[in-house]
């Protein structure tokens, strides 16, 4: 009877948030395929595939968790659920944040050009050319121009969306790596306060790691 089992210990608490670390970062280094014509995309796809299957994998590995210890009592056991609970809360909100600004930038694609877009990617005209140039070098303006074509994009166009794909990666790496490295310092913190008292009320500093960056953040809103 899994009521009968005894608490995890704090070797395999540590353990559980190791491995959950381990999995968020894992969604930085995915990589997916992405056709010519989607190219502007490259920067979130990796994300964006890998990022459900994990999420979907601490989802399980809360529920054997749970299994292991229904309701966790020990000290050591709440700093990790909590722990755990908030590592995942905090991927489901920045994946779903990544798909919002994946469907903006669909959703752009999908807009007609405007005058002034066509005017932006007109090579034809050496004033257009000369202020093209200012921002990118003959190489990365001959890339950009290449990578639009292979999109059906104008220049203008490519530009914005993939400047809004790059601004969505970075969003969620930055993420990735808060999570990762909050769940990776509870892990030590488990193992290392392993004679003390773990979660003393009270204290925000015996808090997890991201508990107290949601709450720091929740302050800096008001």
């Amino acid at each position: 009877m899994t009521a009968d089992r005894a608490p995890l210990s704090r070797t395999d608490l540590a353990g559980l948030l190791t491995e959950a670390a381990q999995s968020v970062s894992g969604i930085l280094t995915a990589e997916y395929p992405t056709a010519a014509n989607r190219s502007y995309l490259h920067p979130v796809l990796g994300p964006l595939s890998a990022g459900p299957r994990v999420v979907c994998e601490l989802n399980d590995r809360l529920e054997e968790f749970m299994a292991a210890e229904p309701r966790p009592a020990t000290p050591a056991g709440l700093f990790t659920l909590a722990s755990y609970a908030s590592a995942l809360g905090w991927l489901t909100e920045s994946l779903a944040e990544l798909t919002t600004a994946i469907d903006q930038i669909c959703t752009r694609v999908g807009i007609p050009t405007e005058p002034s877009d066509l005017a932006f990617a007109a090579s034809e005209d050496a004033e257009e050319e000369d202020g093209f140039d200012f921002a990118f070098s003959a190489l990365e303006l001959a890339a950009i121009r290449t990578a639009a074509e292979a999109a059906d994009l104008p220049p203008g166009d490519y530009v914005d969306v993939l400047s809004q794909s790059l601004l969505a990666a970075s969003r969620i790496t930055d993420a990735c790596m808060e999570i990762s490295s909050g769940l990776l310092g509870d892990a030590a913190y488990v193992l290392d306060e392993a004679a003390d008292p773990i979660w003393i009320g009270g204290e925000p500093g015996g808090l997890p790691t991201l508990v107290r960056s949601l709450l720091a953040r929740m302050e800096a809103a008001e």
